[in-house]
């Protein structure tokens, strides 16, 4: 049996040998590939092509026999990559006339992201940090466009600075919250205004997938190609009015970040063993206790004023602690009734996105599953 096992193996490890070549080969494919969508401008991610590509090889894998789950996985992980490798191949340049990029808060973690972006992109990028308001003035005097990434609480004092730019100078935020900052960019500045929001950290391998909301200030066609430049980085484009960002933001950050706050202030005092909890925890569990985690390796501040940024958010925490009562009452008075009435209340408002979500969700926990590394 021995001898037997051994051939089966030995087999196995060429099939797998040529899966690296052939792994290897499409790399360098998709290398060529960034170099000829950079000449002619077109976006590195393109979910049309990519959702006709992944049903394509998915009825191949069934004709020959193979999991049609499994080659997509394998083709999904291989284009993550692809996607990280095209972002070092450098962008087509939309508005090569435009003066230089000046980068308020450049130094910064977003901030050197988006430096990086537009000078793969060929613009010209000055930082303007902290240090350096001596020399603003000089900075900001012949600027084609200005970029403000400073912390929230900064932010609005920043933009007030902003009132000697040229006329034609395209003025905007990164900033999570949207209505004050981009009615402080309007009121300093006279030309084309538009706030941007990431909705993704300053550690993404790729903008590709990423998504970016911009709101509207002033003069839509003159800011138009920075747009446009986000989606050929690669960036899922999301256009809301000002107002109903921050609304969706209390719900999609303000409210999250404060639950997984509260969890994980209750487990710091419970203080239960984190190994045993990671041991008995199954994938599922174990992806709900990092994202608690995730948020306490990273800066107490920015939690703080994303959390703190407006009444709005402070009021729907509010709410929500007003509805967690009204949900323990249900176990005070042990009424598994209501509890079952309640939870199909919530599962009907859910409606056909329930079942979406189960399946988008085994297919993560799949993932979390191979990843995990038990001691």
């Amino acid at each position: 049996m021995s001898v037997e096992l051994d051939e089966l193996r030995d087999q196995i490890d060429e099939v797998d040998k040529l899966m690296v070549e052939l792994l290897s080969r499409r790399l360098t494919l998709v290398e060529k590939v960034g170099e000829v969508k950079s000449k002619h401008g077109l976006p590195i991610y393109a979910p049309d092509r990519e959702a006709a590509m992944l049903a394509s090889r998915r009825k191949e894998a069934e004709k020959q026999g193979v999991p049609p789950q499994l080659i997509e996985d394998i083709l999904r992980r291989t284009m993550r990559e692809s996607y990280s490798s095209e972002k070092d191949a450098g962008f087509k340049c939309l508005k090569p006339e435009l003066r230089p990029v000046v980068i308020i808060g450049g130094k910064g973690q977003l901030g050197s992201l988006f430096a990086r972006m537009f000078k793969l992109s060929g613009y010209q990028v000055k930082i303007l940090g902290s240090q350096d308001w001596d020399k603003a003035d000089e900075l900001l005097s012949d600027a084609g466009l200005v970029v403000v990434t400073v912390p929230i609480h900064l932010t609005l004092g920043v933009i007030d600075k902003l009132t000697n730019l040229p006329e034609d100078c395209i003025l905007c935020d990164l900033t999570s919250v949207k209505k004050k900052p981009l009615q402080h960019m309007l009121d300093a500045h006279k030309g084309p205004v538009v706030g941007l929001h990431p909705m993704f950290g300053p550690d993404v391998p790729s903008l590709a997938k990423q998504v970016i909301v911009h709101c509207d200030g002033r003069s839509k066609e003159q800011y138009q190609w920075l747009i446009d430049q986000c989606a050929i980085w690669g960036a899922s484009l999301c256009e809301l009015q000002a107002e109903e960002h921050d609304h969706s933001m209390t719900l999609i950050q303000a409210l999250r970040h404060f639950t997984s706050f509260v969890y994980g202030y209750h487990l710091s005092k419970e203080n239960p063993s984190l190994d045993k909890l990671l041991r008995v925890s199954s994938p599922i569990y174990r992806l709900e206790l990092m994202m608690v985690g995730r948020l306490f390796g990273q800066d107490p501040n920015l939690y703080g004023d994303i959390i703190l940024s407006s009444e709005e958010n402070i009021e729907m925490i509010q709410r929500f602690h007003k509805r967690f009562t009204e949900a323990v009452e249900l176990l005070n008075h042990k009424d598994k009734n209501r509890f079952v009435d309640s939870f199909r209340d919530v599962s009907d408002w859910f409606g056909d996105y329930s079942l979406q979500f189960m399946s988008e969700s085994q297919n993560l926990l799949k993932h979390a599953n191979d990843s995990i590394h038990r001691g």
